[in-house]
């Protein structure tokens, strides 16, 4: 398992900018506007330790992030997703958006942190359970 990046909701981008990189001392790393989605994801890192980033996400729409939704989540890559979503849902906890894709899923710690898990390299073959498994609760 690889640390990938904790998400922040911003809701001025060019403010968040500012401060994360003009004043802390990040580096932006990559963008990624969605227009389907209205949404830019910003990848920012400190210099010498760019593997461990911070993402920005801006939801277009959204003009006020409170504070129950201003963190989003950690996130982890993995070697193989369905056998780490296997043996959390066999420790009891659900997984509230399944790797139905081979790609991306979303569990919550005991205290209500949302974890990302992703596959690292290409999404495995999809496969029951996965594939058939709603989404359940918040993630």
């Amino acid at each position: 398992m690889k640390y990938l990046h904790t998400m922040v909701r911003v809701t001025d981008v060019d403010a968040s900018l500012d401060f994360y990189c003009n004043k802390l001392g990040l580096k932006e790393m990559g963008r990624h506007d969605n227009e389907q989605g209205r949404f830019t994801l910003i990848f920012l890192a400190a210099e010498g330790d760019e593997s461990a980033q911070v993402e920005l996400t801006h939801n277009w729409d959204e003009k006020e992030v409170g504070a129950a939704r201003n963190f989003g989540h950690l996130a982890y890559l993995v070697d193989d997703i369905y056998a780490l979503c296997k043996k959390l849902m066999d420790g009891g906890v659900t997984i509230n958006r399944p790797p139905r894709d081979g790609h991306m899923a979303f569990v919550r710690s005991p205290d209500n942190i949302s974890i990302e898990i992703l596959q690292a390299g290409d999404p495995l073959p999809v496969q029951e359970p996965w594939k058939s498994m709603e989404n359940t609760g918040e993630w």
